[in-house]
């Protein structure tokens, strides 16, 4: 391979450097610069360049020269061998192997030389349909749709044809999604993945790494996204890598393409045919050059039809759209010129051109077919590229016949050639059914059939020795080594059949009629081809295996050698054949699938069954003995049984409904098979299942009976009868109707039933009993009876039993006395009994069916009992031979002795008759049969160590032939326990000791070591195994053989020897008789039921209606078991709905459970808060200056008001700024829950002090302001005075006793409303030392983060309010919201630790409320404040120049309490089914007094946040009811609007949503004007949603209208 692809492909490079530009820095490029910045023509830089170039030392041409050379590939490039060829591994698939062989060639190769490449090389086949596959080479998307329909259409159409796809070949573009389809639907055999990518070499990314000879090399077919190269797709099977020389630029590539496609297409597409390949252009998506292409192939002497898929984009879009246009007025082709501006991003000059090639493809419009994947009523992708294929042949109705069969696409040929109205010549599809046979293709034979073809006219001689001829030899010919001249005729097909099937099957193809009409038919006196015939049948010639040259020659005319009524057909040079020559001409090929189809026509369907399960058999043990393989014989093995079962099948189809029908088609006489029974084939084919049927028992059980009626004591009634013939009187036989479909033995001749008259044995109960004996001769009625009762075959047997008994008797009597010198008259009868049974024997082997002697004695000798008898009587004839002479007598009583075992062992043959010791018998059979090997395993042991015995005990014995009876006598007995103990030790005398005797006993113990422990053990494990393999079908094989019994005594005469001498003189007689009147019919042999015509037109009749019942029983089967299938999976499905509904409630009770859990973890963080500020406080009143003068004063004290002043911005401290000595700490100490920015204390007097941080600590950008004052004057003069002493001596207990009160004084105000002063002096009073010292111990232990009590930021806070309005029903709540005139002002303190609550417009930050004016927060509730980023702001400055940041907190605020009144509404018409009821929280407008930012407020949510859909519109897949029904809130909005606002962005904890996103139609008329704040994305966003939502249960429960309404946004 490595030295034919270099000596025949060549790769190009460039030898001449021509800049491709002369004016950098105005030198010719051979300076440094220009070594990195200057390119050939070709590609490449002056660096990378190999070749020579003109004016690299500066002496050619000036920059300001004008003559500048053009670069030209042919004049400038140089060839030589190519040197990158093999196969690639492509590293990037993980799911299947892929490799690719590739080859590195020039832009001129010839295409003869590829497609050699291909064929050859490569071992590709001859492609039946090339599909080239243009479209666009940058990724584009395919709607799923479109992609599904593209994807497997390709693949469906490429490996149903054994097509080729031709591609660029890299893995961008339509060449990446045919990668991907056959990625997805291709098949994993690579023979079968021809997808051949002709791409540039240049444009290939890192294309050195594929440079070597005959190489494997690992290729990454992911490339770098920032390089202009392209990388090779994985997917394909072979690469034709184009070189003309250049880097980096494509198009070498697309002429070469043509050329290589042309070539194919001038190739025929099969050698039988003469049609050439078609060739079919595919369009997907493409760019202006797609249309040029598209013209290209529709203008060419022999035009390519294209399919365009329509939805893929750009140009395909476009011819699509103008295809569909009859006629382009002006409005239209204007519209046409702008889609074509705006979609190739051209001037309109040069869409005008691309305008006209369109209309120039338009004009071979009937060349150029659309698919359209959406619509309902076209035909599949496949079926429109074969299609589209045909339609550019231009060929005949016969010629796209042809196509199509060499596709195997049957049903392309039924919709689109052979349909109605269709004319066609006769015997025009005669030659495409031949075609079809000879290529396998079942679906068009059925298809031909289907249409009327002939099969009477399409089948001659010709055509069927052409069908044996065209195909692959039969084997049995093939091993007989013909010449290569020889033509195969149908005699030696008649002797093949003949050899497979065996026995007295005789073909109709080697009788004499056949050969004297074959002679006539081919002439041999003046054919050359009988003379090619007659050339290598010369002696010297002849093989060995030459019997089937020897008669194969047609036989020569002689007078009156035919009859007319033995010829298939009248002579003539037309041999009409049916279907039963066709049907073993695809059996003897070994075409199952062609069998199988021809089995359901014609006639004499159960006897083709059989046929073919005898043959399948004898190929199957030919090629096993031919060493042909073992998957060969399994293989034609396993389609014996299928045709073995197929019978069987049929039988019981047929004795299901009719049960005498059935029997008749077991046992009648069929003229194209040999004159054989179905029963006979059945038996010759071992098929033990058909034999063992009911049916078939029946039957036999019929005709061992005969026309007996016995049920019970049958055997006692015949002895009986045959004791004393008076008492045949006394029996019941069957009438003639009752034994109608019983065949009658030949004797019924002498006895008045002829059987040339079928019909006195077809009655079908229709005469009475008077009519039964029409058509025979007058007989007694005693003499009816006489004959019934000696005809029956149970008769027969026990007749002959018995006298086989007394024969036995006599015999051991004559062998157990002296032979006298004259035999005694029990020696005379037993002569007398075994020379007429000799004579019977004879008969038997004469009235065998096989012409030849030779054949009739293989025939009967391929029974055992026959060889036995022989044997028998062979011994018993030289016994006799020998006993007249004195000496030889005693040796002839020997002779009698042992002659005598055969005799007695055939009485087992007699036990084999009854159904109890018969499957015995057959088990023993089976038994004796198979221990060969082991016996023989055992023999040589046993002469191994007998003859080592022999030779060591007695070294000195002379030759004799007892030598050989004491090696293997002892050694024997041996194996049975009889050790010969006291001949072990040799040596135990010492007249028998010899050298080397020490020995024997050694031997002895290893061979009863191994001969009875191991031999005898293995031979026992053996029987059991074959006892119990044999008991389960033993009773199966008896009855089997049964048939053989049966048939035995069916065939015999009725008398027994040596009285069976008068039948014999019968016999004789009556063949005189016949002879005598020139009888034109033989007797015929064994048990046939001759029909009449009618009669065997309903046989046939009933048959046809059996093979169809069996059929229609087989789908109904199917149907039923598909049936059954989709029940369970029904059933499966509810067990599965069940489980889901179960598991539904436990997802709703455990929503419940997690919505408590939320509302605790809630609960559970207002309690941490609340014990933080706790904490806070107890911290901060323990540091108290003065205890008992506060607990004084605050017995004294009456309860505290609070009032609230509003406080400007300006009388509010800065953090850090500078604080009067008065005002200061005089003492500040540090505190463990205090962070350095709180507040430390409060400084005497009315005005609360500023706040001053520790040395080291950050600021931060809040304030603290005091708002709790006094009320009375009272309270005013003894207001609390706090400070802090760095030395304070106090004691402890009383400063904790403090804290703890103050502590439950908070509380109390807290939870109760009310001041607790007088609770907390109540509760003081009953407190012991040691409770009051738990409590202490207990308010320490508190591990919350604190914060201060009366520190914070002061904010105020505006909120919306609701006013009533006039309601109305297009109103979404008959309520107004409208802001408050005055803002309410409230202190709030940032919690210590915060977690990252950032999102992607705003920061938000988590405070506690420790103070607050009216209702507008709660005391000692966690909020969250969110402020818009600073990015965010700058952005939006254009919109709104001034208080940027209050007018997107507006929005914000507009946009959530918009969607709380959508869910409000939501909550008020939602069905009952749906208990969940979200809620948005309210949001209130924030100002930051100390800075002036605008903020927005809202209640902090605790748990687990979970975000449901963005406002783009992807959403989680749903897990709960919950879920559901918030997802289905967002479609509820749109729908509930008209299509005009939609709520996205749902995001929040459990059933408390925040932060939604309104999206809101966009409105061209108010363009510029923000409507819900930054996130509203506007018909973006709905399209994205409305592609995305996936309904739920909640959806359909509201009545959504779902995908219709949906949908109907984005058609719009």
């Amino acid at each position: 391979i490595r030295s034919w692809i270099q000596a025949n492909f060549c790769k190009r490079e460039c030898v001449k450097f021509l800049p491709v530009s002369r004016d950098h820095h105005r030198c010719y490029p051979v300076c440094q610069v220009c070594q990195s910045l200057v390119r050939c023509c070709c590609g490449r830089l002056i660096a990378e360049h190999v070749g020579p170039y003109s004016g690299l030392l500066g002496h050619g041409p000036g920059p300001d020269s004008t003559d500048e050379e053009e670069w030209y590939v042919l004049r400038h490039t140089s060839v030589s061998p190519t040197d990158a060829f093999g196969l690639l591994d492509f590293q990037a698939s993980t799911k299947r192997t892929c490799h690719a062989k590739y080859v590195r060639l020039s832009s001129d190769t010839p295409p003869e030389l590829l497609v050699q490449l291909m064929l050859r090389e490569w071992h590709m086949e001859m492609p039946k349909l090339v599909i080239s596959v243009h479209g666009g080479t940058e990724s584009f998307p395919l709607s799923p749709r479109v992609y599904q329909a593209f994807t497997t259409g390709l693949i469906t159409a490429a490996e149903s044809t054994g097509a080729w796809i031709l591609t660029d070949g890299i893995n961008t573009g339509v060449s990446k999604y045919v990668g991907d389809a056959v990625k997805v639907y291709g098949s994993h055999d690579q023979r079968k993945r021809n997808v051949v990518g002709i791409t540039p070499w240049g444009i290939i990314e890192n294309n050195s790494d594929l440079i070597g000879c005959d190489v494997f090399r690992h290729y990454q077919a992911l490339g770098n996204p920032l390089s202009k190269r392209a990388s090779l797709n994985g997917m394909h099977s072979h690469f034709l890598l184009v070189d003309d020389g250049t880097m980096g630029k494509s198009g070498c590539q697309i002429d070469l393409r043509k050329r290589l496609e042309r070539h194919i297409h001038f190739q025929k597409i099969n050698p039988r045919l003469p049609e050439h390949v078609p060739l079919v252009c595919v369009v997907v998506e493409g760019g202006p050059a797609i249309l040029s292409v598209v013209l290209e192939y529709v203008r060419r002497s022999s035009p390519v039809p294209v399919l365009v898929f329509e939805g893929t984009g750009r140009a395909a879009d476009l011819l699509a759209l103008i295809h569909k246009q009859t006629a382009l007025d002006l409005d239209i082709k204007e519209d046409v010129l702008l889609r074509i501006q705006e979609m190739f991003g051209v001037e309109r000059q040069e869409a005008s051109e691309l305008l006209n090639i369109i209309m120039e493809c338009m004009e071979h419009r009937e060349l150029i077919t659309i698919f359209d994947s959406e619509s309902e009523d076209l035909q599949e992708a496949d079926a429109a590229i074969l299609t589209t294929s045909l339609r550019g042949t231009r060929a005949s109705p016969e010629e796209q016949l042809n196509i199509t069969l060499a596709w195997d696409r049957a049903d392309v040929a039924k919709d689109n050639i052979l349909v109605y109205g269709q004319q066609w010549q006769a015997g025009s599809l005669e030659q495409t059914m031949l075609d079809a046979l000879l290529m396998d293709r079942v679906s068009f034979v059925k298809l031909l059939i289907e249409n009327g073809m002939s099969m009477n006219r399409f089948l001659t001689i010709s055509r069927l020795e052409q069908l044996y001829n065209r195909v692959i030899p039969i084997y049995h010919l093939h091993e007989t080594r013909l010449p290569a001249v020889y033509r195969i005729s149908l005699i030696d097909i008649g002797m093949v059949i003949e050899y497979l099937i065996g026995g007295a099957y005789r073909s109709t193809y080697t009788r004499k009629s056949f050969r004297a009409m074959y002679s006539r038919f081919h002439n041999p006196t003046s054919s050359p081809f009988c003379n090619a015939r007659k050339s290598p049948l010369t002696p010297k010639t002849s093989p060995s295996r030459s019997h089937f040259h020897r008669t194969a020659r047609p036989c020569r005319q002689q007078e009156g050698a035919v009859a007319p009524q033995d010829v298939k057909s009248a002579p003539s040079p037309e041999f009409v054949c049916t279907f039963n020559d066709l049907f073993v001409w695809a059996v003897l090929k070994h075409r199952q699938e062609m069998a199988m189809f021809l089995w359901q026509h014609g006639e004499q369907a159960m006897a083709r069954a059989v046929v073919a399960c005898k043959l399948y058999r004898a190929m199957a043990e030919e090629a096993k003995e031919s060493n042909m393989g073992d998957s060969m014989s399994e293989e034609l093995k396993k389609n014996s049984l299928e045709f073995g079962q197929l019978a069987v099948d049929l039988l019981d189809q047929a004795f299901r409904k009719n049960e005498r029908m059935a029997m008749k088609l077991l046992t009648w006489e069929m003229k194209d098979w040999s004159n054989f029974t179905c029963l006979q084939m059945a038996v010759s084919s071992r098929l033990s299942l058909f034999v063992a049927h009911n049916c078939t028992q029946m039957l036999l059980t019929d005709l061992w009976m005969g026309r007996l009626n016995m049920s019970k004591n049958s055997w006692f009634k015949i002895i009986a009868s045959i004791l004393m013939p008076v008492a045949i009187q006394m029996l019941e036989f069957k009438s003639q109707a009752e034994m109608s479909h019983v065949p009658q033995p030949q004797e019924a001749l002498q006895f008045g039933w002829d059987p040339g008259n079928p019909g006195a044995s077809e009655q079908e109960g229709a005469t009475n009993t008077g009519d039964e004996e029409r058509g025979s001769r007058c007989l007694c009625p005693w003499t009816r009876k006489v004959y019934d009762f000696y005809t029956a075959p149970v008769v027969k047997f026990w007749f002959h039993t018995m006298a086989f008994l007394v024969f036995l008797m006599m015999f051991s009597y004559t062998v157990l006395v002296r032979l006298d010198e004259k035999p005694n008259i029990q020696e005379c009868l037993v002569i007398t009994y075994i020379l007429t049974m000799a004579a019977e024997k004879a008969r038997e082997v004469w009235v065998l069916e096989p012409r030849k002697f030779t054949k009739k004695l293989k025939v009967w000798f391929s029974e055992y009992w026959n060889i036995n008898d022989f044997m028998g009587i062979l011994l018993f004839l030289v016994g006799v031979s020998l006993r007249w002479h004195q000496e030889t007598r005693l040796a002839s009583h020997i002779v009698y002795s042992l002659d005598f075992i055969f005799w007695s062992v055939r009485l087992l043959d007699l036990f084999a008759v009854n159904q109890h010791a018969g499957p015995y018998l057959t088990m023993i059979t089976k038994m004796m049969s198979n221990m060969f090997y082991i016996v023989v395993i055992m023999a040589i042991v046993l002469v191994s160590f007998g003859t080592s015995r022999k030779s060591i005990l007695s070294p000195n014995e002379d030759p004799s032939w007892s030598l050989l009876r004491d090696v293997v006598f002892q050694p024997y007995w041996m194996i049975f326990g009889e050790v010969y103990a006291g001949e072990i030790d040799a040596c135990s005398k010492p007249e028998t000791c010899v050298p080397g005797a020490f020995l024997t006993p050694f031997l002895q113990a290893v061979y009863l070591f191994v001969q009875y422990i191991i031999m005898v053990n293995v031979l026992i494990a053996f029987f059991n195994n074959v006892y119990f393999d044999m008991s389960s079908i033993s009773r199966k094989l008896w009855k089997y053989n049964r048939y053989r019994y049966i048939m035995t005594y069916q065939e015999k005469p009725w008398l027994p020897p040596p009285l069976i001498l008068l039948s014999h003189m019968t016999l004789c007689l009556s063949s005189m008789l016949h002879k005598h009147r020139k009888a034109s019919k033989r007797g015929r042999t064994g048990l046939k039921l001759l029909l009449a015509p009618d009669d065997l037109k309903k046989l046939l009749e009933f048959e046809e209606k059996c093979v169809a019942g069996y059929f229609r029983d087989k789908k109904e089967s199917q149907q039923g078991n598909q049936i059954n299938q989709i029940r369970s999976s029904l059933v499966f499905v509810s067990r599965a709905e069940e489980m889901a509904g179960v598991l539904v409630e436990v997802a709703e009770k455990v929503s419940i459970i997690q919505d408590n859990m939320r509302t605790l973890d809630s609960h559970l963080g207002q309690l941490q808060d609340l014990s933080a500020l706790a904490l806070d406080t107890i911290n901060f009143l323990s540091a108290t200056d003065n205890q008992q003068q506060e607990v004084a004063r605050l017995g004294k004290s009456q309860p505290i008001t609070c009032h609230h002043e509003q406080v400007t911005h300006s009388s509010c401290l800065q953090i850090g700024e500078s604080v009067a000595p008065s005002q200061a700490f005089q003492s500040p100490k540090h505190y463990r829950s205090m962070p350095p920015s709180l507040l430390r204390g409060l400084g005497p007097g009315r005005q609360r002090p500023s706040l001053e941080l520790p040395p080291g600590t950050s600021v931060r950008p809040f304030e603290v302001r005091s708002k709790c004052l006094l009320a009375s004057s009272k309270e005013e003069e003894g207001s609390f005075r706090w400070s802090l002493q760095h030395g304070d001596s106090r004691d402890a207990t009383s400063k904790q006793l403090v804290t703890i009160l103050y502590l439950l004084k908070y509380f109390v105000l807290l939870f109760c409303g009310y001041d607790g002063s007088l609770l907390v002096i109540f509760l003081f009073c009953f407190l012991s030392a040691m409770e009051r010292n738990n409590l202490m111990r207990l308010a320490h232990s508190i591990p919350f983060t604190p914060v201060s009590l009366l520190g914070g930021v002061e904010v105020c806070i505006y909120t919306l309010e609701e006013t009533e309005a006039g309601s109305s029903l297009g109103d979404l709540s008959s309520s107004i919201s409208t802001w408050i005139q005055h803002g309410r002002t409230a202190v709030l303190q940032p919690l210590a630790h915060q977690e990252v609550l950032d999102g992607g417009l705003r920061r938000a930050t988590k405070v506690v409320c420790t103070w607050a004016e009216g209702d507008v927060l709660k005391l000692g509730s966690v909020y969250v404040v969110k402020a818009f980023r600073p990015e965010v702001v700058r952005i939006w400055q254009k919109v709104f120049p001034i208080s940027t940041s209050l007018h997107l907190c507006l929005q914000e605020i507009q946009q959530q309490r918009a969607a709380q009144k959508l869910m409000q509404r939501f909550n008020q018409i939602k069905p009952s089914s749906v208990p969940y009821s979200p809620r948005f929280l309210d949001v209130s407008l924030l100002l930051w007094r100390s800075d002036g930012q605008w903020l927005t407020v809202e209640k902090n949510m605790g748990g687990h946040f979970r975000k449901y859909n963005n406002n783009t519109g992807e959403e989680i897949s749903p897990s709960s009811g919950l879920e559901e029904a918030i997802l289905a809130f967002s479609h509820w909005t749109y729908e509930y609007t008209n299509r005009e606002l939609l709520v996205l962005d749902l995001q929040g904890v459990g059933a408390e949503l925040t932060d939604p996103s309104m999206i809101r139609v966009d409105d061209k008329s108010s363009s510029g004007e923000m409507a819900f704040g930054p996130a509203n994305l506007g018909d973006d966003a709905i399209q994205s949603f409305v592609i995305k939502h996936t309904c739920n249960s909640c959806c359909k429960k509201l009545g959504l209208s779902g995908e219709v309404t949906l949908m109907s946004q984005v058609e719009g």
